[in-house]
């Protein structure tokens, strides 16, 4: 059963914030919280062709200590792993989730997390990981895979955490946007929180017929609901909204109308997690 809040923890900077992320989620929607992390399998160390460089019996020797040098950095990964673990227990313990799961699992990422796909409600991950930490203004080398892939929400964590006081989606009119909009108004994540609807696009009678239906359905799930029409290019127009109007979560949904010219997701999508500074919850 599709139950669980999935937090990726791993030792980038993002970790924190991962961990306040998932257990304010857990929290608001009244589910259990699984902390993960990924063991990278360690490539094995290659002693390559030592034939008529050193004798056999050294060689052999050599091939040993390779082997157990191998057998020691896979278990100080493992080590390392369950500390960091440990540290997200107590993170989200002093957060007020008591009886957290921990889980380790070696491999791909990607793979551990289809493996799970079966309980996962909601899935939360850092804008980076720890090899593109520092990699300012693009996303993680993983989370467009995961994105793709996973069929549950992903909310992805800037590097700090505060409870969200305004909330945005980013509507464009579609199907998806619509199903995105009702996924929101369903749940119990962001009740109570204002919510800001915003569509970029003419103001005109036909782009104001669907975000007012939009608003509709918030309204009637109780939500506080601005429903907005911006103009200009939707990337700088949604990202200049956000800014103005100091929303703390950006919501979107991984495809709308250009799901068809982009095979990974839509470039408006992708353009918001690379551009936007606060964190942002990409629906499926």
């Amino acid at each position: 059963m599709n139950n669980k809040v999935i937090a990726c923890i791993d030792d980038s900077q993002y970790a924190q914030a991962v961990c306040d992320y998932a257990a304010w989620s857990a929290t608001q929607m009244d589910a259990p919280l699984s902390l993960l992390h990924v063991l990278d399998d360690i490539p094995r160390s290659a002693a390559g062709n030592l034939s008529g460089t050193i004798g056999l019996g050294s060689q052999e020797a050599l091939l040993e200590e390779l082997a157990s040098l191998d057998e020691k950095r896979s278990k100080i990964a493992m080590e390392q792993g369950k500390v960091m673990l440990h540290a997200a227990r107590e993170r989200v313990a002093s957060n007020g989730i008591a009886e957290a799961e921990s889980r380790q699992r070696h491999g791909e990422l990607l793979d551990a997390l289809k493996d799970l796909e079966d309980e996962t409600r909601m899935l939360v991950v850092g804008k980076r990981g720890a090899d593109t930490a520092s990699a300012h203004g693009h996303i993680g080398s993983h989370l467009e895979g995961i994105i793709r892939t996973m069929h549950c929400p992903v909310l992805i964590a800037q590097q700090s955490f505060s409870a969200p006081k305004r909330v945005m989606i980013a509507f464009d009119g579609s199907a998806t946007a619509f199903k995105g909009v009702e996924m929101v108004a369903a749940s119990p994540l962001f009740k109570g929180i204002p919510c800001h609807l915003v569509m970029a696009a003419a103001d005109t009678a036909d782009n104001r017929a669907p975000l007012d239906k939009a608003k509709a359905i918030l309204n009637t799930a109780g939500f506080d609901t601005t429903a907005t029409l911006v103009t200009g290019d939707p990337e700088k127009a949604l990202s200049d909204y956000q800014a103005q109007e100091n929303i703390d979560l950006l919501i979107m949904g991984a495809y709308g109308h250009s799901r068809i010219r982009h095979f990974i997701v839509g470039s408006t999508t992708t353009a918001m997690i690379c551009r936007t500074r606060v964190s942002l919850l990409v629906l499926r």
